[in-house]
């Protein structure tokens, strides 16, 4: 099992938006990046976990767990032209872009902020804490995840 950080806009698809949907599982749709694409796609399996973070919000963290519930598979936005993620080199015979469905596994009791992160010692060589890192995905080490579920189950 692998373990990664995933990290979307709460007013774009939040944690809460997963939780809500009626199997709580959706696609992860829109990664252009190709580095991020390729976790996706070359690296992540069904059951990986996944810590769910909220960026570009005050504060920005961690808020709970998802899981890996697909195997990838081609990102059909690239593909439509109404989509934002439109890809018009994309092609369906030839596909760029890919995404994996996640689904809801578990709320935190509180948030593990950045703030938080960066002063727990443990956790001073994830890489969203790397100068430079803006990947919305990110592998993640078995100790750093249980660390921060340990934070973020505590009462």
């Amino acid at each position: 099992m692998r373990y990664w950080l995933m990290k979307s806009e709460p007013e774009t698809f939040s944690f809460q938006d997963l939780k809500n949907r009626k199997n709580q599982r959706e696609p992860w749709d829109g990664v252009r990046n190709y580095q991020a694409r390729n976790f996706m796609r070359d690296s992540m399996s069904i059951g990986d976990e996944i810590l769910f973070y909220h960026s570009n919000t005050k504060p920005p963290g961690i808020v709970g767990i998802a899981e890996v519930a697909s195997h990838p598979y081609p990102d059909y936005t690239a593909f439509d032209e109404k989509s934002k993620y439109f890809d018009p080199k994309s092609d369906p015979e030839n596909p760029r872009w890919f995404l994996v469905d996640v689904a809801f596994k578990k709320d935190f009791n509180s948030m593990v902020s950045l703030e938080q992160i960066k002063v727990i010692p443990e956790l001073s060589e994830m890489k969203i804490l790397q100068k430079g890192n803006r990947l919305s995905i990110t592998p993640v080490s078995s100790d750093e995840f249980a660390l921060i579920c340990a934070h973020g189950l505590k009462n």
